[in-house]
């Protein structure tokens, strides 16, 4: 019996455990096999960290650094060494991560962008970014943080998708002891400005929560309903993440408690059911020991995974070889199937720069998905 409309109350009593969630997961999956079928999908990619320096000091993260103790940037020398060592390794994708304005807080970032001859870390990530369509077969995916309309536009013509977190909509994440504090850009209203502004300017975009950061139920649950939203608005958000927190050693969070698996699994059913048939749900492998367990949950895609570049957001968490996500997913009675940083209902005119099409259909296969080799294995 399919549950009704989502329902912010019922939502949380699921989460919570204070309803049966059995009826929920069953929603999950029947809205999951109903809008995607048994195709659960993964990008093949390399990761680059554009640079390790940032002007947030997020409570849980080992990503950023100052200078002198790991904050820096690639030079374009070794950013290309990276994306054409994918390359050999049959990649499709270049994952840009990078701090937030780091040049707004390290006089180091200014004098770096200086010696490239360009005025921002977004200017040194679209000249990249040009670098890479021009001399590679890989797409950018930048990941470059809070972004306007003009700085969007610009990354279009090289970026076949971008992605920004909403990680959570609740501004209480930012008051004095609580993770978001002193970050600026972690700001609820200006990221939910940054994915608006995506939409207008036609970009398929990457947004998610992370979960177990000290937010409440309700907060997560309303986080899942402003990201519905604004998908309502604007079409343009082409896949959703549902991350949990791992804690990490040499951070203010390290003995914070993670979230079980088991309410981790009810908050992705719950994003299922709220977001619908048709989104794109991923949660990432390399977080949890028996991942399978998320696609009973309604999830369609394990996210990016690399033959060749580590997790730099979660360096703990080594990729699954891809012979295992291959059984995982087809023990669940699923087909894994890899795809491009675009999904194939986003592959088209009405959201990809013209420039980039042609390339894209060309790496695309008859259904969409890339044209790449699913049996060499993930170091």
């Amino acid at each position: 019996m399919p549950l009704p409309s989502p329902d912010r109350d019922a939502a949380i009593a699921f989460v919570t455990g204070r309803r049966n969630a059995e009826p929920l997961f069953a929603e999950a999956r029947r809205l999951r096999d109903a809008g995607k079928g048994r195709v659960v999908t993964y990008s093949r990619k390399v990761f680059v960290p554009i640079t390790t320096l940032c002007r947030d000091t997020c409570t849980y993260c080992t990503f950023a650094k100052p200078p002198g103790a790991g904050g820096e940037y690639l030079t374009p020398e070794d950013a290309m060494a990276i994306v054409t060592a994918g390359e050999a390794h049959g990649c499709t994708e270049a994952l840009l991560t990078l701090g937030d304005t780091p040049e707004a807080r390290w006089p180091q970032a200014t004098e770096f962008l200086e010696s490239q001859g360009v005025a921002s870390t977004l200017d040194y990530v679209r000249l990249l970014s040009e670098r890479i369509i021009a001399e590679t077969a890989l797409f950018p995916h930048a990941n470059p943080g809070v972004m306007d309309d003009a700085a969007i536009a610009a990354l279009r013509p090289s970026n076949p998708s971008m992605g920004l977190m909403l990680e959570n909509i609740s501004p209480r994440l930012m008051e004095p002891g609580m993770p978001h504090h002193n970050c600026p850009d972690k700001d609820p209203e200006v990221r939910v400005g940054t994915i608006a502004a995506a939409g207008r300017n036609r970009v398929p975009f990457t947004t998610g929560v992370l979960v177990g950061i000290g937010e409440t139920p309700e907060e997560v649950i309303d986080s899942l309903f402003a990201i519905a939203e604004l998908h309502a608005e604007h079409g343009s958000i082409q896949e959703v993440i549902v991350q949990n927190f791992r804690a990490k050693a040499d951070t203010r969070m390290r003995r914070d408690a993670e979230p079980t698996v088991q309410y981790f699994a009810r908050v992705v059913a719950a994003a299922r059911w709220i977001l619908g048939g048709e989104m794109n749900l991923q949660v990432p492998p390399n977080l949890t020991e028996d991942f399978g367990v998320y696609l009973d949950a309604g999830i369609n895609d394990w996210g990016g995974v690399s033959p060749l570049t580590i997790d730099w957001v979660n360096p703990e968490a080594p990729w699954p070889h891809l012979d295992k996500l291959a059984a995982v997913t087809k023990a669940g009675g699923f087909e894994l199937r890899p795809r491009l940083p675009v999904y194939p209902e986003y592959l088209g005119p009405d959201w990809v720069d013209p420039a980039l099409l042609p390339r894209l259909n060309d790496a695309a296969d008859e259904d969409g998905y890339a044209r790449v080799p699913t049996a060499t294995r993930i170091r």
